[in-house]
């Protein structure tokens, strides 16, 4: 089932980082949560379940932004630049890290998406 929900270099990449991932079908597309995803020391806490939601179409439609749970805050007690939100997504409240990036159609996948991430989270903003 996980091959109808992800191109398998996505698969592969998951695999080879060892998370430990859902995915969850819904009509506007697929939720990706990654279990126990580590933060940087800048945060707090520097574990949480990480949601990517990507849209129907993907990888030929843009993936933006990412959520948590539990809230993750700097290490002063405040919320990250814009990270303050709180959407429903699977009937559940995330906090939502409004990240934009460069999408690049037929190149990015979940291995530059998540190089993205990476590269907002080291700037502990």
């Amino acid at each position: 089932m996980e091959n109808e929900l992800l191109p398998e270099i996505d698969l592969e990449f998951l695999q080879e980082k060892d998370f430990n991932y859902e995915l969850i079908q819904f009509q506007a597309g697929v939720y990706l949560i990654i279990k126990d995803y580590e933060f940087p020391p800048c945060y707090a806490p520097q574990k949480a379940n990480l949601l990517i939601i990507l849209p129907a179409g993907y990888p030929n439609a843009k993936v933006d932004m990412f959520f948590t749970i539990p809230d993750i805050k700097l290490l002063n007690g405040n919320f990250p630049q814009a990270a303050a939100a709180h959407p429903t997504h699977n009937k559940v409240a995330w906090q939502q890290w409004s990240r934009h990036s460069e999408w690049r159609v037929g190149v990015d996948n979940l291995r530059s998406y998540f190089a993205a991430i990476k590269t907002e989270l080291t700037k502990g903003l």
